[in-house]
């Protein structure tokens, strides 16, 4: 199997569950993600106790890319402090732009790499970094931006 369909596989997987694409119990921070110029929307809901986020989820429509993407993100930021959190997401973006390309230094994105040929899709790249944004809003205590 190729690394594009490996990469397709974790996006169709993600796409397809709601492990991570439900409302949260007692959360600290609701924030809502638009991307004005497909339509796509999250609501990116997290539970923080003592920096750390103890829990999140999201709820929403859009394509298969901003749905997928912000499921991988939740993985990645479970259990980390906002700190580390803010950390991946300015990886991620950095990894969107083609500003970071050192393969050993995404690696700490792990699910979220199958998202790094975005970059050649400027059309998509809006709904790659729709859930990464609202995170990053939500722990600057923004509310609900227009931001995508």
């Amino acid at each position: 199997m190729g690394i594009e369909n490996i990469y397709t596989q974790i996006l169709t997987e993600h796409n397809n569950s709601s492990r991570n694409k439900h409302h949260i119990e007692n959360p600290t921070a609701v924030l809502k993600g638009v991307n004005p110029s497909c339509g796509d929307e999250i609501e990116l809901e997290l539970r923080e106790k003592d920096g750390v986020i103890e829990d999140a989820g999201f709820t929403g429509i859009g394509c298969a890319i901003s749905q997928a993407s912000a499921s991988i993100m939740i993985d990645l930021i479970k259990g980390q402090t906002k700190e580390e959190a803010l950390r991946l997401a300015n990886l991620f973006f950095g990894m969107i732009k083609n500003e970071v390309t050192d393969e050993s230094q995404l690696e700490d994105l792990d699910e979220a790499i199958a998202l790094k040929d975005i970059s050649h899709m400027p059309a998509r790249v809006k709904c790659a970094v729709l859930g990464w944004h609202t995170l990053e809003n939500a722990i600057h205590g923004e509310q609900n931006p227009e931001k995508s």
